[in-house]
């Protein structure tokens, strides 16, 4: 059931998302290590990487950086196909990053779970499960 105060804790980890993906745009692991709880936990089909400081959180994403900067990148985006609230210090949200070349082009598209946890010091990424996109555009195409 969606309360008041559900759709104020799902607005808040929208913008906090938001400013997450504006950072991670930036390809510097930095500024995107804030928005990060520690410990925190990575998921993808190469297994699951626990990360329970910052430094490990840079480690895993040192790879994935590197790649998307040989690759062109230039930002990404996240398209919500769910925010829900699970209690008032966590929220799923699913759906996809869009990564874009610096030209404007789409780069890929990767489906994404996260499980954020409502710290003192704001919401922060608890969980990130990486997924095949449900619905990707034919390639080339934007």
């Amino acid at each position: 059931m969606s309360t008041p105060e559900n759709a104020l804790n799902a607005d808040d980890v929208l913008r906090m998302l938001a400013d997450y993906y504006s950072a991670f745009s930036t390809l510097e692991v930095q500024s995107i290590l804030p928005y990060f709880h520690e410990p925190s936990m990575l998921i993808s089909s190469r297994g699951v990487i626990t990360a329970p400081t910052s430094a490990a959180v840079a480690a895993a994403l040192k790879p994935t950086l590197e790649s998307l900067r040989a690759r062109e990148f230039g930002r990404s985006e996240l398209s919500v196909e769910i925010a829900k609230p699970l209690n008032a210090s966590s929220t799923l949200v699913t759906g996809d990053a869009i990564r874009y070349k610096r030209d404007g082009q789409e780069l890929e598209r990767v489906g994404i779970t996260y499980i954020l946890h409502k710290a003192e010091s704001g919401w922060k990424i608890a969980a990130i499960v990486l997924h095949d996109a449900p619905q990707s555009p034919p390639q080339g195409k934007s």
